[in-house]
């Protein structure tokens, strides 16, 4: 487990950009925290390690899953938007097309998918400890690789 104190949304964009230098084909990364609390600057940071322009990332207001055309493909999901989850909704989403694969999906919100996300998903938390200082514990990755960044 590695935990990292955010002082504000440029280092929870950095550490979003560190956890994406890590990523691989078939990772999933599921968001976990409040509203507000940095998940959409995370996956900012995650897109540029993909060299995705942090502007090109919008909420769930718009859109509920993008797809970026990259190497491997980064897809964003944003699940705030959806109510009371249930498999068939998902489905209808397809949303499983998404994970897994030769894809990487980052899905903000992700306790609303949580029981149907593979097992070895990267799992990151936000905790907000004042108005911009955050608390962010990422489990899944491997601490050595982490710190070889």
């Amino acid at each position: 487990m590695i935990k990292y104190l955010s002082k504000g949304p440029d280092d929870t964009k950095e550490i979003g950009y560190r956890l994406g230098r890590l990523l691989q084909p078939g990772d999933v990364v599921g968001l976990y925290g409040e509203l507000g609390t940095g998940k959409t600057i995370m996956v900012k940071g995650v897109a540029r390690a993909f060299g995705i322009d942090e502007r090109e990332i919008v909420s769930a207001s718009f859109t509920i899953i993008s797809g970026y055309d990259t190497i491997p493909p980064f897809i964003h999901i944003d699940l705030y938007r959806i109510e009371e989850p249930e498999e068939p909704e998902l489905d209808a989403l397809g949303l499983w097309e998404y994970i897994g694969g030769d894809c990487i999906a980052v899905i903000e919100w992700a306790e609303k998918a949580e029981r149907w996300l593979p097992e070895d998903s990267i799992k990151v938390t936000f905790n907000p400890i004042g108005e911009l200082i955050r608390e962010i514990t990422i489990e899944g990755i491997d601490e050595k690789d982490w710190n070889n960044l």
